[in-house]
């Protein structure tokens, strides 16, 4: 079960986040989570050797809106669960889906979900379809050096307030770098 305060790193696709790479830095992870509430998002191939190894939870970084059967090439939710993963990124600005997608995603699936969102209008549609947690991600900032709590700290107030009806955290994304932006954020 995923608990706030949280952090979610992202291994995203990078050579040195996946494969062994990806347990070494699952093991730092778990090492800081001793302090913090840590969760790891990690590709498909690397959820059962990451999930076996370490005691935070592990997330997929997507699942597609399939049951079993004629899927190949598909990342079976029912798949990354029996693996070890807990739940699972949906609609990243890196792989975004529809709200029709979204909906019927969350509906069926029993994984944690925390659904990204780049706009608090559109954290607030998901929101809708009750989500475990709203991950509010403008695009501009993904990747970059300027962290949301720094660039856009109203878009974290404005999604906060538009999805407390919902009574579903919030967490921040986009630029996150430093301690004092995970203490605004």
């Amino acid at each position: 079960m995923l608990k706030t305060p949280l952090i979610i790193v992202n291994f995203k696709t990078y050579e040195q986040s996946i494969g062994k790479n990806a347990l070494h830095l699952a093991r730092i992870c778990e090492k800081v989570a001793a302090s913090c509430n840590i969760a790891v998002a990690v590709q498909t191939a690397d959820i059962y050797r990451i999930s076996q190894c370490v005691e935070i939870p592990v997330l997929a970084q997507h699942i597609d809106n399939v049951d079993y059967g004629q899927y190949t090439g598909h990342t079976l939710p029912e798949a990354v669960k029996q693996a070890g993963a807990i739940g699972t990124l949906l609609n990243h600005s890196e792989h975004r889906l529809s709200l029709d997608i979204i909906k019927e995603t969350i509906r069926k699936n029993k994984l944690q979900i925390v659904a990204c969102a780049p706009t608090s209008e559109i954290a607030l549609e998901i929101a809708k379809f009750k989500p475990n947690f709203i991950a509010i991600e403008p695009p501009a900032l993904i990747g970059g050096n300027i962290s949301i709590s720094t660039a856009q700290p109203e878009l974290i107030t404005n999604t906060v307030n538009k999805v407390k009806e919902y009574n579903i955290p919030v967490l921040c994304g986009a630029g996150v770098k430093t301690t004092q932006d995970v203490k605004i954020a």
